[in-house]
């Protein structure tokens, strides 16, 4: 039993999803690790969203209300943290949810799909059932992807990613979007925009940011986009870690 009192009880509740998670069979054992590690930039960072991360995620919303074909890219770790911010997203957006893991199983495949048909999510893909298509220049086990999703889509959504990836999509000429917690990673420097943020903070900020501009006409959304730079926005990043050790 969580005690609400303690100093670190939001950082507990989410250990304590992510270790639930795993006894769930959604998680992989890497995946604990991987969430240590995030943490421990979130400390860095100083645990909240900074006006860096809130401008970064107003232009994935401008992104998200341009792009034709949008897909959301769900693992273990996004799905134990924030199932319920995606389900709301996809519903928001009218886009698809798709299932993408390294260490995939039938089982895990299944159990992820489940918590998104409860949350009522209708387009769910990478599923058991699907039809897949391999990465052009992507090695391994999440090349594989949905012929009727990250195959086709314009712009993927890859929170908590590994950095192969997300160089191959955006070499593919896809607008990537992913939140990762460390500034200097390989799927931070090659993401079209990095969100660096916690994903339990930044998911719910990008919902309200989707909002905010989806009645704004195109071309101010288009401004918008234009006037952003990732390198700029990592540098700022950066900077402000340095700064929270002065």
């Amino acid at each position: 039993m969580l005690n609400k009192d303690h100093p670190r009880y939001e950082s507990l509740l989410y250990r304590q999803k992510i270790v639930e998670a795993h006894k769930n069979g959604i998680l992989a054992d890497s995946g604990l690790i991987a969430h240590g590690r995030g943490e421990s930039y979130d400390y860095l960072i100083g645990e909240y969203t900074t006006d860096n991360a809130k401008n970064t995620i107003n232009v994935s919303a401008c992104y998200f209300l341009t792009r034709k074909n949008p897909v959301l890219s769900v693992n273990g770790n996004t799905t134990a943290l924030v199932a319920e911010d995606i389900a709301q997203l996809s519903k928001l957006l009218d886009i698809p949810v798709e299932i993408n893991l390294y260490y995939r199983t039938d089982e895990r495949v299944r159990r992820i799909e489940e918590v998104y048909k409860a949350l009522g999510v209708e387009q769910i893909l990478g599923t058991n059932d699907d039809e897949f298509i391999d990465t052009p220049e992507l090695n391994g086990p999440r090349s594989p992807v949905s012929i009727d999703g990250i195959s086709k889509s314009d712009l993927v959504f890859i929170p908590l990613e590994d950095g192969d990836r997300a160089e191959a999509l955006t070499k593919l000429g896809k607008t990537t979007i992913s939140v990762d917690l460390n500034p200097l990673s390989r799927t931070a420097v090659t993401s079209t925009v990095t969100i660096v943020d916690n994903i339990v903070r930044a998911v719910p900020e990008l919902i309200e940011s989707v909002k905010h501009y989806q009645d704004y006409d195109r071309k101010e959304l288009q401004k918008i986009i234009d006037g952003f730079s990732n390198k700029t926005n990592l540098d700022n990043s950066i900077k402000h870690i340095i700064r929270n050790f002065e």
